[in-house]
């Protein structure tokens, strides 16, 4: 049986852009992009893995507010659950630590970038609900 992972990510504003990470080579969809997070650790809340995460991964403080939404997401060797948090950011500037580029990019630029595609859904809302 595929491992059942649940996995947070962070939708950080700024201005009418948002942030997007490109996975490092060496990692499962090495090369993709994708939301700053990561899995949900034992004895740690959604929200507390996601300033975890977004801290070791951007070397940032962020703040989640609603949960922007969920999917499932069936990859051949994994299952996750994605829940999308719209965060502010609440302290430091995004530094690329573990990724390989990041962005500000605009919805309407979403077509340009390869995404994850536990992603395409959440992309797709974010197209509906933020036109430009």
């Amino acid at each position: 049986m595929k491992p059942y992972v649940e996995v947070v990510a962070a939708l950080i504003w700024k201005g009418d852009t948002f942030l997007i990470c490109q996975r490092p080579k060496n990692k499962a969809r090495g090369l993709l992009w994708e939301f700053v997070g990561g899995k949900v650790e034992k004895g740690e809340t959604k929200e507390q893995a996601l300033v975890r995460e977004c801290k070791e991964e951007l070397d940032i403080v962020v703040v989640p507010h609603e949960i922007f939404t969920e999917v499932v997401h069936e990859y051949p060797d994994i299952t996750v659950h994605l829940t999308l948090y719209g965060c502010t950011l609440e302290r430091g500037e995004p530094k690329r630590i573990e990724h390989n580029d990041m962005r500000w990019i605009t919805p309407a630029e979403i077509a340009d970038f390869a995404f994850c595609p536990a992603d395409v859904e959440i992309l797709e809302k974010l197209q509906r609900e933020h036109r430009c």
